[in-house]
């Protein structure tokens, strides 16, 4: 498998986002993902900056990441306006070149109270339904993030297999993240449920209580047997990318992300990935 990372570990950087993909590039990373939202003001711009700088590195970008939250949304004319706004990250995905969009789903309102939960889930299916097909017209992969929140829609391996069995489309599949497996409690074992339905991977270390996007080996995740686990379970885009945010040292960014590409590259190749 490939090795990427998603530029947003960057940000704290202060530089031109065509610095954060020449570092990328000097690393060694094999390919990058793109967090950008297509409907910021100066994004077509950014847009341009990051297709030149990428094919000027011959850096492939691979996924790009955001949250569509308002998909389950009570207001019809909220989940309509959020349908729109991810078929741009398909249409920005596919001027890329890339993959698939790794895609945040959202979580119950109002601790499941007012809003029944399943009429919520069922909001989820129909708009993952619509933005399948229109990605799929395009050749492109929906992967959706399991996130380990109490609220979350997606929060379990189990939750994540039935709604894609509920949603029942083949550009609509899971994106694994093992931190965030490892702070749902998930062993390995269960990613048997997600074999031929897994579009990518994301890759950081956590305390096993808080979300954390840590560089590997700063936290308590077993890796290899996830990895191994990845390895059975088969992935779409052939690619693991780091997750990496919130540096406690934005100075030293290049120095975190190096740590990070180091101790990943040496636990894929323990797991024989």
């Amino acid at each position: 498998m490939k090795l990427g990372m998603i530029n947003s570990a960057w940000d704290q950087s202060g530089k031109p986002l065509e610095q954060g993909l020449e570092w990328t590039k000097e690393l060694g990373f094999d390919t990058v993902d793109i967090q950008l939202d297509p409907l910021d003001d100066d994004a077509a711009g950014q847009v341009i900056r990051i297709q030149a700088a990428c094919a000027r590195l011959k850096l492939p970008i691979v996924s790009v990441a955001g949250c569509s939250l308002g998909l389950c949304d009570f207001n019809k004319s909220v989940r309509d306006f959020h349908l729109k706004r991810s078929r741009a990250y398909v249409d920005m995905l596919s001027a890329f070149g890339g993959h698939n969009y790794l895609m945040v789903l959202g979580e119950y309102m109002w601790q499941q109270e007012v809003i029944p939960p399943k009429l919520q889930w069922q909001w989820g299916v129909e708009a993952c339904k619509a933005l399948g097909d229109y990605a799929g017209k395009q050749g492109k992969l929906i992967a959706l993030e399991l996130e380990p929140f109490h609220l979350s829609i997606l929060n379990t391996i189990d939750a994540m297999a039935k709604f894609l069995d509920d949603v029942n489309h083949p550009a609509i599949q899971a994106n694994i993240d093992i931190s965030h497996m490892v702070l749902s409690k998930t062993p390995a074992r269960a990613l048997e449920a997600l074999k031929g339905r897994a579009a990518h991977v994301h890759i950081s270390d956590c305390d096993g209580k808080v979300h954390g996007d840590l560089p590997p080996g700063r936290g308590v995740v077993d890796f290899v047997p996830y990895l191994q686990a990845i390895g059975k379970t088969g992935v779409a885009s052939d690619t693991i990318s780091l997750e990496l945010e919130y540096s406690p040292e934005p100075a030293r960014i290049k120095e975190w992300v190096a740590e990070a590409y180091g101790a990943t590259r040496k636990l894929m190749r323990e797991a024989g990935v």
